[in-house]
């Protein structure tokens, strides 16, 4: 593989960062992935903790209310509302993403944050929707392509296509 001369945005969980709203990490390996982070090509973020979320922290989901997900709550599973979080976590990431020179993400699949095909869809009953996380669709609307972890041969033929 080629050298890059932008970066890659990833979710610090995916490198194995207990980070998640569980205190986990997420068993992910990639030789790709691994490749690109021994050359210094990734920028770990987690949107959820940079906004200010502690770890762990109770699980939380998008709840769409009635004008659909351009009114878009973030709420725990205990009801208390932690948008502002979530919406300041995508505010620091997407500046993270700029200042780093960022040409693409590789975020955590059906998060609230992180998700860019599904999320949860605000029950609580693991079902999930089509839709995208806070962070996603802040990345999107600056032009930012995102992928997830079931996306990495994808990732890889985009950066290809740009460097």
């Amino acid at each position: 593989m080629k050298p890059l001369t932008k970066k890659i945005l990833i979710s610090a969980c995916l490198l194995g960062e207990p980070v998640r709203y569980d205190g986990k990490s997420i068993s992910f390996t990639d030789r790709k992935i691994r490749y690109f982070q021994q050359q210094g090509y990734l920028v770990p973020v987690c949107p959820e903790v940079i906004g200010g979320l502690p770890i762990p922290r109770e699980p939380a989901e998008i709840i769409k209310s009635v004008g659909g997900f351009s009114d878009q709550k973030v709420i725990t599973k205990g009801g208390c509302d932690v948008t502002d979080a979530f919406q300041r976590g995508a505010k620091i990431t997407l500046e993270i993403a700029l200042q780093n020179n960022v040409m693409a993400a590789l975020l955590k699949s059906n998060s609230p944050s992180c998700g860019n095909l599904q999320i949860y869809d605000g029950s609580f009953s693991n079902q999930l929707i089509d839709g995208s996380g806070i962070t996603v669709t802040a990345l999107k609307k600056a032009g930012i392509p995102v992928f997830n972890e079931m996306q990495v041969d994808l990732l890889c033929d985009f950066i290809e296509r740009q460097d």
